[in-house]
């Protein structure tokens, strides 16, 4: 779950940013507004990344992808930007999880043959 969830987050640092230099050229809220709401969820974005395998860092992912369709009220098009976010969040825990899941059991298949061959080879030296 961590590189799809990471990838996500560093993919939302980069388009927030761009977005924040458009909303800059674009718009007519205060550049201290938009930076307010772009910086923020900017260092969110790459401090989340840090905390992936940490307890309740998808709901901290959750809260930040809020507060990214909430930037609508100050840049309106962050309601749009803000649901694929949220949607791309949502297919980054989600397959991210199953693809865990599938490497545990790879590896648990793994560890077990690898037992079993190292277990079945030491009977064959023995005799």
């Amino acid at each position: 779950m961590r590189t799809l969830c990471a990838s996500t987050l560093i993919g939302e640092f980069f388009v927030i940013g761009f977005a924040g230099l458009v909303a800059m050229q674009t718009s007519d809220v205060g550049t201290a507004a938009i930076w307010a709401v772009s910086g923020t969820a900017m260092a969110v974005s790459v401090l989340l990344c840090g905390m992936l395998s940490r307890p309740g860092a998808v709901t901290v992912g959750w809260a930040l992808q809020i507060g990214l369709v909430a930037g609508g009220l100050v840049v309106p098009v962050m309601y749009v930007l803000g649901a694929v976010f949220a949607a791309l969040w949502w297919a980054s825990v989600h397959f991210g999880r199953k693809v865990d899941a599938a490497r545990a059991r790879f590896t648990e298949q793994t560890a077990a043959s690898g037992a079993a061959s190292a277990s079945g080879a030491g009977a064959a030296d023995a005799v």
